[in-house]
C-alpha cells in the first residue's frame, strides 16, 4: 500500500501532470492547465506539432518532447528518469484527457509503481461532453472507445456489450460510421442513440434517434468530423422482472396480488391485465366465470 499526499512537499519532488487540452475551443483551456504547463519542466506530448500550437496561444515555452504510441517504451523511461530527479512533467495529448483513447496509460502505471506522485486535472473530454446532452441515462454508463477494426473481433465486442444495461459510450471515425452502425442495429436491435460531432466547435452537431433512424442519416448525409456514440443500454433487466409472472396461470397470477399484496380481487384483476396487456374484461371473465 502506498498513499499518496498530492501538495506534501510539492516544491520538492517529482511530479507527473494529466493535463486536459482543449477538444476543439480553446476557450476551455482552465487557467489552472495554462499555469501547470508553465511551471514544468517538460511537457509530454503525442503530438509535439500540435502541441507546440498550442502552446504558443497561451504563449508557453516549456521544453515539449514527444510521448506517443510507438515510442512510449523508450519516451516513458526517460520520463520516468527525470521524475526521479526531481522534475516536473506535464503529460498531454492531442485534445481531450491524457490515457482516454490517448496515449498515457503506461506510463501512470510506470510513475505508480515507483511511488512518484501523479496529479490529474479535470478538464475537455469528448465521452462525457457527449454523454451529459445525448438525453440519454447518464448513470449507469460504460465507456469503451473505439471498437476493434477486424469485423470477427468486432461482432464479438458487440455481443458483450449488447448485454450492457449501462448507457454504453463508443468513439468511432466517419468513414467507418456506416458500418458500425448497421453491425450495431444488427446484434442491439433497435435501441435510441445519439451521434456526436464537432463538440465545442462551431459546427458541433447531436443526431438523436433509434438506430436505424441514423444509419439512415449516415446513408444520405454527409458525414464528416469524428464521432462520439451514446447508445442506450440493454433493458433485459426490466423485461424479465416485468415477466416474473410468465410461468403462472391467469388464475394463480391474480391470487397472487390478492395473497402476497393484499390487493382486492377488482385491484388484482386490473394489475394483471396490464402486466399481461389484456383486456380488463377478458381477465375478469377467466377469473370469475371460467374459473
Amino acid at each position: 500500500m502506498w498513499q499518496q499526499k498530492s501538495f506534501e512537499n510539492e516544491q520538492q519532488k517529482g511530479i507527473l501532470y494529466l493535463v486536459p487540452t482543449p477538444i476543439g475551443n480553446l476557450e476551455d483551456m482552465s487557467f489552472r492547465a495554462v499555469r501547470l504547463l508553465k511551471e514544468s519542466d517538460y511537457i509530454a506530448a503525442e503530438d509535439t506539432r500540435n502541441t507546440k500550437k498550442l502552446c504558443n496561444h497561451f504563449e508557453i515555452s516549456t521544453p515539449v518532447v514527444s510521448y506517443h504510441e510507438h515510442n512510449k517504451e523508450a519516451s516513458g523511461a526517460k520520463l520516468i528518469e527525470r521524475l526521479k530527479e526531481g522534475g516536473k512533467i506535464a503529460l498531454v495529448s492531442d485534445a481531450g484527457m491524457p490515457t482516454i483513447s490517448d496515449p498515457g496509460y503506461e506510463l501512470v502505471v510506470a510513475a505508480v509503481n515507483e511511488q512518484l506522485t501523479v496529479v490529474p486535472l479535470p478538464g475537455a473530454n469528448a465521452a462525457l461532453t457527449a454523454l451529459i446532452a445525448s438525453g440519454l441515462a447518464t448513470q449507469p454508463f460504460y465507456f469503451y472507445g473505439f471498437l476493434p477494426r477486424q469485423k470477427k473481433e468486432k461482432m464479438k465486442e458487440l455481443e458483450e456489450l449488447s448485454k450492457m444495461m449501462s448507457t454504453l459510450i463508443l468513439y468511432e471515425s466517419p468513414h467507418r460510421l456506416r458500418e458500425t452502425l448497421e453491425q450495431l442495429y444488427a446484434v442491439f436491435g433497435e435501441r435510441q442513440i445519439s451521434l456526436c460531432r464537432e463538440l465545442t466547435k462551431r459546427y458541433e452537431e447531436f443526431i438523436r434517434g433509434t438506430i436505424s433512424e441514423v444509419i439512415q442519416w449516415a446513408s444520405s448525409d454527409e458525414v464528416r468530423g469524428e464521432f462520439c456514440l451514446i447508445i442506450e443500454g440493454s433493458n433485459k433487466r426490466a423485461e424479465e422482472k416485468n415477466t416474473w409472472w410468465k410461468e403462472l396461470s391467469l388464475r394463480e397470477h391474480i391470487e397472487h396480488y390478492m395473497t402476497e399484496q393484499g390487493l382486492s380481487s377488482k385491484e388484482a384483476i386490473k394489475q394483471t391485465a396490464k402486466d399481461r396487456n389484456m383486456n380488463k374484461r377478458d381477465v375478469y371473465h377467466a377469473f370469475h366465470i371460467e374459473g
